[in-house]
């Protein structure tokens, strides 16, 4: 860690603390130790914790969106397949959600405010989610992408609590099959959504 530059260390120790003990628990010292620097460097680089959460969060976010950009790149013109992609790629994550948490579930629980900025990145991270899942439940030729989306939006982030809770077993086994299931149940009949067969 210490070979990286100071910003890329700060924000890989607050992303592991934030993950493995909640954003309000950590203080900005246990950040500066973790980093191997000190409180006014990080205050350098981020303004305030808030600011420092915010773009943990960002960064998150992105990964996240890159979630996206990979399956509409390895399923090109096959919005079907790029739906389920999307699937696999939260059923993979899961064994990593039973023991951290969902980053941005974790961060609303600890956020109320919806003025911090944090929480203004998660929502905005969300509504692009969705506008992008709608998107393809269009290209896919569902009758209702906007249904569609919103279905497969509260089985993803469902199978994300009840995996962190463990109150469901072979969840990504079943988030699966569930989306397959609204993606087959919404198709418009002659509806090829761009993929051949």
């Amino acid at each position: 860690m210490a070979k990286l530059p100071p910003r890329e260390r700060i924000l890989d120790a607050a992303e592991e603390l934030f993950r493995s003990e909640g954003i309000r628990r950590v203080g900005v010292q246990a950040i500066a130790e973790r980093a191997e620097t000190t409180k006014m460097a990080i205050y350098r680089h981020f303004e305030t914790k808030d600011a420092l959460v915010a773009e943990w969060l960002r960064i998150v976010a992105a990964e996240y969106q890159g979630a996206f950009d990979r399956v509409e790149a390895a399923y090109p013109d096959r919005p079907r397949e790029q739906i389920l992609g999307l699937a696999r790629f939260i059923a993979e994550g899961l064994p990593d959600v039973s023991y951290r948490g969902c980053p941005f579930i974790n961060s609303l629980a600890e956020l109320p405010d919806r003025a911090h900025p944090a929480r203004q990145v998660i929502e905005e991270h969300k509504a692009l989610q969705t506008r992008r899942l709608v998107g393809m439940c269009a290209a896919a030729g569902l009758a209702d992408p906007e249904q569609a989306a919103a279905e497969i939006t509260f089985v993803l982030e469902g199978a994300q609590v009840s995996t962190q809770n463990g109150s469901i077993d072979r969840t990504g086994e079943r988030l699966l099959r569930i989306v397959e299931g609204i993606v087959a149940r919404h198709r418009a009949p002659g509806a090829d959504g761009g993929e051949a067969g």
